[in-house]
């Protein structure tokens, strides 16, 4: 629980440091500190939150009192829900509720220091630049320290025909990306993707940006990962995948 004994940031480059630390400190929390993070997020406790603070330490303990608080509250109750989840998709909810509360903390002191659209727009850029703590945790985000510090420029690199790979080329067996969308022959991307893009190999549904897709390296069809049985915590240890139809066919060979 924290009364901000730090000082306050009040510019952009403050908030982004103040931002930084925090970051850092849930990232501990979910990595290198996972084993004392989990023990600390008993289910028999009361609603508890994971803390973050400028200094690069976190921790776990009740909400405050105060209403209303000092700065945006954490996800309250994140214990509650340790044991009925296996366990990387426990952490996984709890980095992405993380870095949900690290933005609002940002943009508090934003609105709080009457930041304008520029600036407002600069510390989103300036924290954007950086992998959510959903793919450092996930995998998805393993990066070198100077991919980490260049921004991106927006180029994609395309090492296989199966996944549209942009930062995440380098994640060994990762299959998070969205089905590559087709291209005509002078390069340029369809406009109807919408209409023609991908289809789930076992439901038949259209390919849509929140969902997590996986492809098979047998046949190369792409699926829903709820239809597969498959999560992104899954898909990370996961060097070649073989979709069920593959699989089945291998077995009676």
């Amino acid at each position: 629980m924290e009364s901000i004994p730090h000082p306050i940031p009040r510019t952009v480059e403050e908030v982004f440091t103040d931002f930084k630390g925090r970051r850092a400190g849930l990232i501990k929390a979910l990595t290198t500190d996972v084993e004392k993070f989990y023990q600390q997020c008993d289910p028999e406790k009361e609603n508890l939150c994971l803390y973050g603070f400028p200094n690069e330490t976190w921790e776990v303990n009740l909400p405050v009192e105060e209403v209303p608080p000092e700065l945006p509250e954490p996800a309250l109750g994140i214990n509650f829900a340790r044991d009925g989840m296996q366990e990387k998709d426990w952490l996984s909810l709890v980095a992405v509720h993380s870095d949900s509360w690290l933005l609002a903390v940002a943009f508090y002191f934003g609105a709080r220091f009457g930041f304008g659209k520029n600036e407002r727009k600069r510390l989103f850029q300036m924290i954007n630049d950086l992998p959510t703590i959903f793919e450092v945790v996930t995998g998805s985000a393993k990066l070198s320290k100077d991919q980490l510090a260049a921004p991106n420029n927006g180029s994609k690199s395309k090492s296989s025909g199966k996944v549209s790979r942009q930062s995440e080329s380098q994640t060994k067996g990762m299959k998070m990306s969205a089905p590559p969308k087709e291209e005509d022959e002078s390069g340029e991307e369809e406009e109807d993707d919408d209409e023609q893009g991908a289809t789930c190999g076992a439901c038949g549904d259209n390919y849509a940006n929140d969902e997590f897709w996986i492809c098979c390296d047998m046949c190369e069809r792409w699926f829903h990962g709820k239809c597969v049985k498959i999560t992104p915590a899954k898909a990370e240890h996961i060097k070649q995948y073989k979709c069920p139809s593959c699989s089945n066919k291998r077995a009676r060979v």
